[in-house]
């Protein structure tokens, strides 16, 4: 029976993740939990799966939790080195990586130099630190299998095939909620509307990157570490209906594709058990009643920031980091209300455009680049709105 840790388990994947290990309870025992505020969920998931160790954002939340699991054994610990504390619990196998944002970095690299491994959903992580976390990697033996749908197609598709057969691999995207809206309609969308994607179930954070199809950005910085790419060989195509997750194009003209039902659940149950497979959760997919499967380019006008992490991809350095710095300092502001929807794509196109790029080698650079590219944005957004 392999042990489980959880990074984000009161988040979306961490749910899902939980989910699944419910039904696969003969594979897996959870071990660990790291969570942030939601103490009361996090005490509900303690009482059902009974884990040695979890953690919490806060003191305050550390300290309710402790008031609410009076008689509970669970070790407890808190903060960012809580979460670390629990990323690299020697009494676990296998390392979830879902907390959101660069707030993910840290526990991600302590459980990869811990040699465990990694079922990695948090991609902003490899975005910011991919050669950090690929060296890493190969120095504590880690293995980072991919969470994402689409970058877990591309793992499935490139299992068996040689990197020099690989011409192009192409991540699908959705859309999001705005892919039919016209560019004026945009201008006045809301919060709400922004939140209301048409195929999958995520958080917040990531719904609205689906919005601006940043996300997908983000994803083709993360695929070019993950797989070892340069960027002329990944591409992006919107595909509304959400079945194919990626294609890989090889150098003899065949193209790989991977399909299944939008569900999150089935990408994660692949990372847990690779290399073995175990029976669906979910229904087979039925390819009639999907009937259309359509592919269109990304109109650059309705979706800047993919094209600006596009430019952010082929610079590299520190060019990424300070993309996502910027975006994850306007989104938050979208989600509290302070700033309208096309002010996102706005405010980080010139945090970025005068970005002055620079070497980042350590773990300290890049926390020094986020740090002032965070304070840059966030002066620009008090300046302007």
């Amino acid at each position: 029976m392999d042990k489980l840790t959880i990074l984000g388990s009161t988040g979306s994947i961490g749910r899902n993740t939980l989910d699944v290990v419910k039904k696969l309870g003969h594979r897996f025992q959870v071990v660990g939990l790291a969570a942030g505020r939601n103490t009361q969920l996090l005490l509900e998931q303690v009482e059902t799966f009974k884990p040695k160790i979890v953690s919490l954002e806060r003191n305050e939340d550390a300290e309710e939790f402790k008031h609410l699991s009076q008689g509970s054994s669970v070790q407890i610990v808190v903060g960012e080195k809580g979460a670390e504390d629990v990323a690299r619990f020697e009494k676990n196998d296998i390392v979830v990586s879902a907390i959101t944002g660069i707030k993910g970095l840290r526990p991600t690299l302590a459980a990869v130099k811990a040699g465990k491994k990694i079922a990695l959903a948090n991609k902003e992580s490899m975005v910011v630190a991919g050669p950090l976390i690929q060296d890493a990697a190969q120095k504590a033996g880690a293995q980072i299998i991919p969470v994402d749908s689409e970058h877990s197609g591309v793992f499935q598709c490139l299992t068996k095939e040689k990197k020099e057969n690989v011409k192009k691999v192409i991540l699908t995207a959705s859309g999001g909620p705005f892919f039919r809206t016209s560019l004026e309609e945009m201008k006045n969308k809301t919060l709400e509307e922004a939140l209301e994607h048409p195929r999958w179930k995520m958080g917040e954070k990531v719904t609205v990157d689906s919005a601006t199809l940043m996300n997908k950005g983000l994803e083709l910085i993360e695929a070019r570490w993950l797989f070892s790419l340069q960027p002329r060989q990944l591409e992006i195509l919107i595909h509304p209906q959400s079945i194919v997750h990626s294609l890989v194009e090889l150098k003899d003209g065949s193209v790989l594709a991977q399909l299944s039902p939008t569900d999150m659940k089935i990408p994660i149950q692949f990372a847990l058990t690779y290399p073995q497979r175990e029976e669906a959760l979910l229904p087979s997919l039925d390819l009639c009643q999907v009937r259309v499967l359509e592919f269109f380019e990304v109109e650059a006008q309705k979706f800047p920031l993919f094209f600006l992490a596009r430019h952010a991809l082929e610079e590299g350095e520190s060019v990424p980091v300070a993309l996502n710095a910027a975006n994850e300092v306007a989104v938050e502001a979208f989600l509290e209300k302070r700033i309208k929807f096309p002010y996102i794509s706005d405010i980080v196109v010139e945090v970025v455009e005068s970005h002055q790029k620079r070497e980042v080698k350590t773990l300290e650079d890049i926390f020094d680049v986020d740090r002032k590219t965070r304070s840059i944005t966030s002066n620009l957004l008090k300046q302007r709105y």
